[in-house]
C-alpha cells in the first residue's frame, strides 16, 4: 500500500499540470503539505489543490482532489478529504500554516470523494453548503448530510472576493455542481471533468447521455477560465473541458 500511494505522490507531484503546459512566466506548483494520506499544493497566489486517496474495488487506491481558494485571511473549501482523518489534517494546516478562517465546505456531490470527511467540519462549526439534490442523495445513501442547501447557484464570500457555486446539469451524477474562483479564474470541476487521457471512469450514478452538453454549458459560462481542477489527476486548462466533452459526445 506504501508503495503505491509513493508512485501516486510522485506522480502527482512531479507533474501536477496535463499536457497544457504552464509558460515560465506564470505560477509554478509548489507542494506546502505532503503526509502519506493527504498532499496540498499550491496552484496559485491563492488557490491550492488537496488530494487525498479513496481504496475503491474496480480503480484501487484512487487519488482525489479538492480546492482551497483564499482571500486575505479566510477560505473556501471545495470537497473534502476522503476520510476524517485526512480532512482533520486539511483544516488543521489551513488554520495553523495558512493562518485562515474557513467560511465554508462545499461537497461536489454526494459520493465518498466529496464528503468523506464532512463530520470533521461539522465538528469545528465549519458551515457546509450543497445543492438540495446532494443533500437527498446524502440522506439516501445513508452518508453525512450539508448542512444548507441551494437550488441552482450560490455565491460565497471570502476576504474581499467570492467564490460561486454553480449547477449545470447532469453528468457524473445527477447533482454534480462547480466552484469558481473569479479572482484567479479557477474552476475546480470535480468529478464532473476528466483529466486528459482518462476513461470514463465510475458510471453507476452516471447520467452520460447529458454530461457533453453539460460540461460544453460550463465552457461557456467561463470563457476566461485559466486553471481547471478534475474530480482525479492532473489539472490543465480549458483542453481538460474539450477532452470531457468529446470523451462522452458518442453517447
Amino acid at each position: 500500500m506504501k508503495t503505491l500511494l509513493l508512485v501516486l505522490t510522485f506522480s502527482l507531484c512531479g507533474n501536477v499540470y496535463s499536457q497544457s503546459t504552464l509558460s515560465p512566466k506564470e505560477f509554478k506548483p509548489i507542494e506546502v503539505y505532503h503526509s502519506e494520506d493527504l498532499i496540498i499544493i499550491q496552484i496559485s497566489d491563492n488557490a491550492f489543490l488537496h488530494t487525498s486517496y479513496l481504496q475503491t474495488n474496480d480503480f484501487g487506491n484512487v487519488p482525489c482532489n479538492g480546492m482551497i481558494v483564499r482571500n486575505r485571511n479566510e477560505v473556501v473549501v471545495f470537497d473534502t478529504p476522503t476520510n476524517n482523518k485526512s480532512a482533520e489534517d486539511l483544516i488543521n494546516f489551513i488554520r495553523k500554516k495558512l493562518h485562515c478562517k474557513i467560511n465554508a465546505i462545499v461537497p461536489t456531490h454526494f459520493h465518498d470523494d466529496c464528503l468523506g470527511g464532512l463530520s470533521s467540519f461539522h465538528k469545528l462549526q465549519i458551515p457546509s453548503f450543497g445543492n438540495f439534490s446532494t443533500i437527498e442523495l446524502a440522506k439516501i445513501n445513508n452518508v453525512v448530510v450539508p448542512q444548507n442547501g441551494f437550488n441552482d447557484s450560490l455565491k460565497l464570500n471570502l476576504g474581499n472576493a467570492f467564490a460561486v457555486i454553480k449547477y449545470f446539469g447532469q453528468g457524473h451524477t445527477k447533482d454534480n455542481v462547480v466552484g469558481y474562483f473569479p479572482n484567479e479564474n479557477i474552476l475546480f470541476g470535480g468529478c464532473l471533468i476528466k483529466e486528459l487521457q482518462a476513461t470514463k471512469g465510475y458510471l453507476g450514478d452516471a447520467n452520460v447521455g447529458e454530461w457533453s452538453s453539460t460540461v460544453e454549458k460550463v465552457k461557456q459560462q467561463y470563457p476566461n477560465v485559466k486553471i481547471v481542477i478534475p474530480g482525479h489527476g492532473k489539472i490543465g486548462g480549458v483542453d481538460l473541458l474539450d477532452y470531457t466533452i468529446k470523451l462522452f459526445k458518442s453517447n
